[in-house]
Formats: C-alpha cells, structure tokens, sequence
C-alpha cells in the first residue's frame, strides 16, 4: 500500500477510535436494546411526550451505531479492493479504493466532530435571540440580516422555525428578536454562536454612500423540558405586559398580551408575543426563562461563564466573534477559530456550516489535548 494511502487509512481508524470513545460504543449498544424493548411496550404512548422523547433518543442513538458501522464496512472494502488490485496489478481498482478512502476520510472527520454533540443539551431544541448594538438603523438592519442568515440556515438544515419575539426597528430592521430552531442537535451546532458579529459595508442608509461598522449580539440557548427542575421563586420575577412593537403581519398582534418577565438576581430578561393570548404568552416566556437559567448553569460548571457574560453585555469592539466585510473587499472571518470564506454572500444566505464545525473541531482539539495530559 502507497505510504499516502496508508496515512489516509491510519487517519480514518483515528477518527473511528474517537468515535467510538466519545460515544461510548459498548454503553451504546446496551442503551439501544433498552430503548427498543421499551419501544415495544404497549403502554408506552400513555405518556405522549415521555414516548416522544425516547423515540427521538433512539433514533438518535441508533443513526450513530449505524454510522459507525457502516464507516468501518467501507473501510473493510476499500482495503480489501486495495489488497486485490494489488495482488493483480490492477491499477484501476487501487486508484478507485483509494478514491473511496478519500471520501470516507472526509465523512469520518465529519463524524468525529458531530460526535461531541453529546452534551446534556446538545440534543435539544434551540432559543436564538439576536439584538442590536449601538448605532440605529444601521446596527439594527444588520440584527434583521443576522437572523435571517440563521433562519435560512436552519431550513437548510430541515429544521423548523418558531417566531417568539419581534421588537421593530424605527426605520428599517430589528431592535431584538427570538425565535426557537426545532430539530436534533439544534442547541448543540449553535452553541457557539453567543457573541457579537460585526458588520463592515457601505451603508445604504447613508446618503453619502460611507462605509459604516455596525455590531450586533446573538444568544443561544437550549430549549429545556418538564423534566429538568428549576426553581424559580414569585418574589424573584417582575412580569410587565405590552402591546407587541414588531412589523406586522403573522408574527405579532396589537393587543397588550406581550410579556416580558424579568429575573432579578440574575438581570436575564425574556419576552414573548408570538400568540394573541396573553396566558400562553406568559407560559412560554416562564418556559424562556427557566432555559435561560438553566443555560447559565451549565456555562457555570463548563467554565465558560466570564467569556459569555464578557460577549453579552459589551456589543461593540472587542467583544466580536466574527467580522463581516462587504466593502472594500468580500470576506467573513471567525476570530475564535480563524476560518474565513470570501463569499459574503453565501454565508449571508446560512452557509455557515464550515465554522460550526471548526468551533466543534476547537473543542475536540482540547478535549485529545487533555487526554494527552492525562496519559
């Protein structure tokens, strides 16, 4: 075998090895016997939504476990075909294994990275809040790109989309908006998006045609169910009620039934106006609130709480996580990881799996760099 094919093989192995490690393979496969005798169970869909859970969590795990699998089959072929070509001379037949192991190794990087989407959350739904930052129309006509980048990335990616919150710009755009990503992983892919974006572009609200620097802040957290308790007391909430501020149309009415609920030891504030209802609006701004606490949580024992308190509370310079540059050149670069595409307008468009996955591939980085300590 060619020393460059063997490097591709020994890397593939790597990636498998750490596959199987982080998902932990033997646990695994017990689980999944678990789950497909409780999916058995005739009395399972009494509890709709506990059922509802165990399936997703087995469809979940049993894609893994396939996956698995099926990247070790095509690695037994492709080195089997390999080994013929070889005993044959059949030149044709090592080139078009070696192909394979090309594509295989590309899908096992992939999988390495999509394997740490093993988090406590990492499954969940997903909240994403965009605000503007300081500077009117301008900073807040980039909130409304920002989100709409997420929003297209998500149908994309076959998620649905649920509209929470809108508050309008003056003249164009969005002072803040939420809305909830529906879908496996959504919490876990976004994760890494909390921060402040900037946006570097000719202005077309500037009747001079100047170059304008604009920032605005995203948040995201998990969308939290029933079975995880947290405590929330009376005395630490302030409920206020309003009249919805967004554009119009679908998304929001012109009746006091927004709400917005205020956590006092913490400042978090969450608020909904999504249904004309203002006892379901207030349901799901308690639901809102209790993810966001829990979110906090978990920042805490990540260590990672100082660095996101750091992105929320300053939008403006030296806070960003990525620069967007529309004039005088194209390129959108991430600051934390480095990755940088010069087609603006695709990563506009929700092209932006390339820094998830790098932002993942950082973690993973740590994660072998800690083992390699420990060992």
């Amino acid at each position: 075998m060619r020393a460059e094919t063997q490097a591709v093989v020994d890397s593939i192995r790597e990636s498998m090895a750490l596959l199987r490690r982080h998902l932990d393979w033997d646990q695994a496969l017990k689980r999944l016997e678990e789950l497909n005798a409780l999916a058995e169970d005739p009395e399972l869909w009494n509890d709709p939504d506990k059922a509802q859970g165990l399936m997703r969590e087995r469809a979940a795990l049993s894609g893994q476990i396939e996956r698995g699998e099926g990247l070790q089959q095509r690695l037994d072929d492709a080195l089997t075909l390999i080994e013929l070509g070889e005993a044959e001379s059949d030149e044709a037949s090592i080139q078009e294994a070696e192909a394979d192991l090309a594509k295989l190794k590309a899908e096992a990087d992939k999988a390495e990275i999509e394997s740490l989407l093993s988090g406590e959350a990492d499954s969940n739904d997903a909240y994403l809040e965009v605000n503007a930052g300081a500077g009117g129309t301008e900073a807040q006509d980039w909130a409304e790109m920002l989100l709409r980048m997420y929003a297209r990335w998500a149908e994309q990616h076959g998620y649905k989309i649920e509209w929470i919150e809108e508050s309008a710009g003056e003249e164009a755009g969005l002072k803040s908006a939420t809305i909830r990503i529906l879908g496996h992983n959504a919490y876990g892919w976004l994760k890494s998006e909390t921060g402040v974006h900037r946006l570097v572009r000719i202005s077309p609200f500037d009747s001079q045609s100047r170059r304008h620097t604009s920032f605005a802040s995203t948040w995201v957290y998990p969308v939290i169910d029933d079975s995880i308790e947290v405590a929330l007391e009376d005395k630490d909430l302030r409920i206020d009620t309003y009249r919805a501020s967004g554009a119009g149309g679908q998304h929001v009415n012109r009746t006091d039934s927004a709400v917005r609920i205020t956590h006092l030891p913490t400042g978090i504030v969450v608020q909904c106006q999504n249904d004309r209802s203002q006892h379901k609006n207030k349901a799901t701004a308690m639901g809102m609130l209790k993810a966001r606490i829990y979110e906090h949580e978990l920042k805490k024992r990540e260590a990672e709480a100082q660095a996101t308190e750091d992105a929320k509370t300053d939008i403006g310079w030296g806070h960003q996580i990525r620069s967007y540059v529309l004039h005088p050149y194209q390129m959108v670069k991430d600051l934390r990881t480095g990755v940088e595409k010069t087609n603006s307008k695709s990563v506009l468009d929700g092209d932006i799996d390339d820094y998830l996955e790098a932002a993942l591939a950082a973690k993973l980085g740590g994660l072998e760099a800690g083992e390699a300590a420990d060992a």
